[in-house]
């Protein structure tokens, strides 16, 4: 039987080792942390559990798609809830805007701040649903392992009709007029890591899977989706190891032959599988030599995305104003942006993410809310920016607390996770939450490859590869890489 070896039990990791391990390898995870999922991390604190992340969960076929190529029923593993009203946009002015999946519901609050959009709104639902058809049936199901990947007439063909030369800002634009409504659609850049003055266009097809085709969350906790996988790949006879570091790959006449973990353990097999921060794990686990296409100048010159400041905080109440998904925006978005990506530091005046999952789920936080708080946050490039944490920290407070969120009073346990934090956690090239920026366009569609140009047998998934960050898309690379594989070998 061929043996693969998965570095990492990320999303990307997991869906590769269960295509793998189902289509007749013997796969071995290794998984540096003691949990699997990656950044969708568990973290329980006295009776309050939160997501680290990701907290939003749109495309779930592709979430049971993993487990069902196995014959297996996803519904048996987890349950996922379509949310009704799934976010609450709150702005600098006092207002807000719920964004749900009914067009009727959407059509009633955009008519009282924004006839213009009432009236484009059809046809900006029409535009994002084009341009993410034109993402599934061209982008999204490829393999990138070369530059001749990109030759394929019908991909340059879609290539050219997905707005990549528009700022995603200036596409909003064309249907929105109210300021606050703008901020509110220019946030999905932020899915991305990236700015919406410079990411391209085509990523508004996030607004059509949020806008159209729902918002979901998982029964107990999304992160039952990576346990559900784990689940499966042991089920299957994969083997996953947790706490288990790799130390480098095995090379031998330009082809991977294994792995060596920090204890010493060669471990050899016929593909290696990493599924880890490309940028960052590659040069740690090649020496430079033998991947002359991937230098270390390479790998440095790729912009990080932004990464994310976090409070988990469990309180002993329940904040009747808060839904699951909640949005309290600055009043200069786009110096939030210049901030952070030209300046590399945190923002004085930052939009804020809360996610309270118990308002949907009371089961995971029985006591009170459990708010997972994010701030958007510059990557690790510029150490000295991160040394502040307790005060960005009180800072936050303050400001949710002028909205009305009371935290201070009614706290009953917290814990910060900062940019070194996740950089050391998570193996993410200086902290960056989605790999690399699409604020260049080259960035944005030519992604490294799924396949090492210099070493056979080495593939990569994850959110630094095609076809890009976000739970679905490492999702998507890891079926993508775990089918290719499969069929060169059988």
């Amino acid at each position: 039987m061929k043996q693969a070896i998965v570095i990492g039990g990320g999303l990307g990791g997991l869906a590769a080792a269960i295509t793998l391990q189902h289509r007749g390898l013997q796969v071995t995870i290794l998984e540096k942390n003691s949990h699997f999922g990656g950044k969708l991390m568990p973290v329980q604190l006295g009776s309050h559990y939160f997501d680290f992340g990701p907290n939003t969960i749109t495309m779930p076929h592709i979430f049971k798609r993993v487990i069902e190529q196995t014959g297996e029923r996803a519904e048996d593993y987890f349950e996922l809830q379509r949310l009704s009203v799934h976010t609450r946009n709150i702005f600098s002015d006092g207002s807000h805007f719920d964004f749900t999946s009914s067009r009727e519901d959407m059509l009633r609050q955009l008519a009282g701040c924004d006839p213009f959009a009432a009236k484009s709104y059809d046809a900006f639902l029409q535009e994002v649903q084009r341009l993410y058809e034109l993402s599934e049936a061209h982008f999204l199901p490829r393999l990138f392992t070369s530059w001749r990947d990109y030759l394929s007439p019908s991909l340059g063909k879609a290539l050219l009709q997905v707005r990549p030369l528009q700022s995603l800002d200036a596409f909003f634009r064309k249907y929105f007029r109210n300021e606050n409504l703008l901020q509110a659609m220019n946030r999905y850049a932020t899915y991305i890591g990236s700015s919406p003055y410079a990411a391209p266009a085509t990523f508004a097809m996030i607004a059509h899977l949020e806008l159209s085709e729902g918002v979901y969350y998982v029964k107990g906790g999304n992160a039952r989706i990576a346990a559900a996988y784990a689940e499966v790949a042991r089920k299957l006879g994969a083997d996953l190891r947790p706490d288990t570091e790799v130390r480098s790959v095995l090379t031998e006449n330009g082809q991977a032959t294994g792995v060596v973990t920090a204890d010493g353990e060669t471990l050899r097999a016929d593909v290696v599988v990493m599924n880890a921060d490309l940028l960052r794990a590659y040069p740690e686990l090649v020496e430079e030599e033998y991947r002359p296409h991937f230098s270390n100048a390479k790998a440095a010159g790729y912009e990080p995305s932004i990464s994310a400041f976090v409070v988990l905080a469990g309180l002993k109440i329940r904040n009747e104003g808060l839904l699951h998904h909640n949005v309290f925006f600055s009043d200069d978005y786009q110096r939030e942006f210049t901030e952070l990506f030209a300046n590399g530091g945190y923002a004085e005046h930052p939009t804020i993410y809360v996610c309270n999952s118990s308002y949907t789920d009371p089961s995971v936080s029985p006591d009170g809310d459990n708010l997972f708080i994010l701030v958007n946050a510059p990557s690790t490039k510029k150490r000295q920016v991160h040394g502040q944490a307790e005060q960005y920290k009180e800072h936050i407070y303050d400001i949710l607390e002028s909205k009305g969120i009371r935290i201070r009073e009614h706290l009953v346990t917290e814990k910060i996770i900062a940019p070194p934090d996740i950089e050391s956690m998570f193996g993410a090239h200086k902290g960056a939450l989605y790999g690399i920026s699409s604020n260049k366009r080259a960035n944005a569609f030519l992604r490294p490859f799924n396949r090492s140009q210099d070493i056979r047998n080495l593939y990569f998934v994850g959110g630094t590869t095609h076809p890009g960050g976000g739970s679905p898309m490492v999702t998507i690379s890891g079926l993508n890489v775990g089918e290719a594989i499969a069929g060169k070998i059988f």
